[in-house]
C-alpha cells in the first residue's frame, strides 16, 4: 500500500499528496481490474522488459511489479543483458506482441547507447503501447484523440484534476521539452484550453517567462532550476524532476521549502507526480486490457509503417 503524508505544509502552500490521489485511484483500479478478470478468466497481464543492469531502472520496474501485484495486474519482467542487440531485442517484444495473453509492453528507458530508442519503441504493438510513446500514439496525443497518454503527463492532469485546479484560461509554463514528459505535458494541458508556453535548456533568462506562470511544471532535471523569486506568487508547482544529490537525498527540480511560501499547491519530491506515474500506467493497462477483450474487431484500425508493424494477436 502507499504510504501517506499531511497533505499542508506548515508555510501555508498546500501539499498535493500523489501517494494518496494515487492510492484512491488503485482503489478503483483494483475494482475494473477484478471485473475484467471475473468476466474473462484471466487478469489483465503487463509485460516490462529491461535491458542492462541499471540500479534506478531496477527499482523502477521493480516498483511497477510490486504496483501491479498491488491491484491485481499479472506482471512478467524480461531481463536481457546489456549487450543484447537490436534484432534480439527487437524479437523478443515481437514474441510479446503475438501473444495473446499479453495486454500492455513496456520497455525500460534508458536503454544501453548501442540501441536506437525509435526503432525499439516503435516496434511495440500500438494496441500495447501502454506507455504512449508508439509514433501513432504521440500522433493521436497531438490530436486531442490520445488513447494512451503517456503515464507521467497523465499523471500530472489527473493530480490537476483531483485537487480541483482550473485548467482553462490558465497561463501554463512548462519547464523541460523532453518527449517524454515536457512535450507531451504541453499538448494535454493547451488541450484543456491553457495558454502554454514550453521553456528548455537554451531559453534565455527563463525567470522572465516562470514568473508569468499560474501553473508551473517543472521537468528539467535540474536540481533547485527553479527558485522563490522565479515564480508568482499563488502560483501551482508541479515538480515532476528527481534527482539524487551527493549525499543520497533525492530531490526534485525546485527549491522546495523557498517555493512553498509563495505557491499556493506544490508538489513534494519524493512523494507527488511520482506515485501518479506508476498509477497511471496500471489505468492504461486494463484500458489496454479492455480494448483488446471487448472490441468486436480485436485489432485496432491502425495504419502499419516499415519501421514499426503492428504484429499483435489480440484476445
Amino acid at each position: 500500500m502507499l504510504d501517506t503524508q499531511p497533505a499542508v505544509h506548515a508555510t501555508g502552500a498546500k501539499i498535493i499528496d500523489g501517494r494518496q490521489h494515487a492510492k484512491r485511484l488503485r482503489e478503483e483500479l483494483r475494482i475494473e481490474a477484478a471485473s475484467f478478470q471475473a468476466k474473462f478468466g484471466v487478469p489483465p497481464k503487463l509485460t516490462v522488459i529491461l535491458v542492462g543492469d541499471d540500479a534506478a531502472s531496477r527499482l523502477y520496474v521493480s516498483n511497477k511489479s510490486k504496483a501491479c501485484a498491488d491491484v491485481g495486474i499479472e506482471s512478467l519482467v524480461i531481463v536481457l543483458p546489456a549487450s543484447t542487440e537490436l534484432e534480439s531485442l527487437l524479437e523478443v517484444i515481437e514474441e510479446q506482441n503475438r501473444d495473446a495473453s499479453v495486454h500492455g509492453v513496456l520497455v525500460q528507458l534508458p536503454l544501453p547507447r548501442h540501441l536506437p530508442v525509435h526503432a525499439v519503441l516503435e516496434r511495440i504493438a500500438v494496441e500495447k503501447d501502454v506507455d504512449g510513446f508508439h509514433l501513432y500514439n504521440v500522433g493521436s496525443l497531438a490530436l486531442g484523440t490520445a488513447v494512451f497518454p503517456p503515464c507521467t503527463p497523465y499523471g500530472v492532469q489527473k493530480l490537476l484534476e483531483a485537487e480541483g485546479i482550473p485548467i482553462a484560461g490558465q497561463n501554463v509554463v512548462v519547464v523541460g521539452a523532453s518527449n517524454i514528459v515536457g512535450k507531451p505535458t504541453a499538448m494535454m494541458l493547451m488541450q484543456r484550453d491553457a495558454t502554454v508556453c514550453i521553456c528548455h535548456a537554451k531559453t534565455r533568462d527563463l525567470a522572465q517567462f516562470t514568473i508569468l506562470a499560474d501553473i508551473l511544471v517543472v521537468a528539467a532535471g535540474r536540481p533547485n532550476i527553479i527558485v522563490p523569486q522565479m515564480v508568482k506568487t499563488g502560483a501551482v508547482v508541479i515538480d515532476v524532476g528527481i534527482n539524487r544529490l551527493p549525499n543520497g537525498k533525492i530531490v526534485g527540480d525546485v527549491d522546495f521549502e523557498g517555493v512553498s511560501q509563495k505557491a499556493s499547491y506544490i508538489t513534494p519530491v519524493p512523494g507527488g507526480v511520482g506515485p501518479m506515474t506508476v498509477t497511471m500506467l496500471l489505468a492504461n493497462t486494463i484500458t489496454a486490457a479492455k480494448r483488446m477483450r471487448e472490441s468486436q474487431s480485436p485489432h485496432l484500425s491502425v495504419p502499419s509503417t516499415g519501421t514499426s508493424p503492428s504484429t499483435s494477436s489480440a484476445d
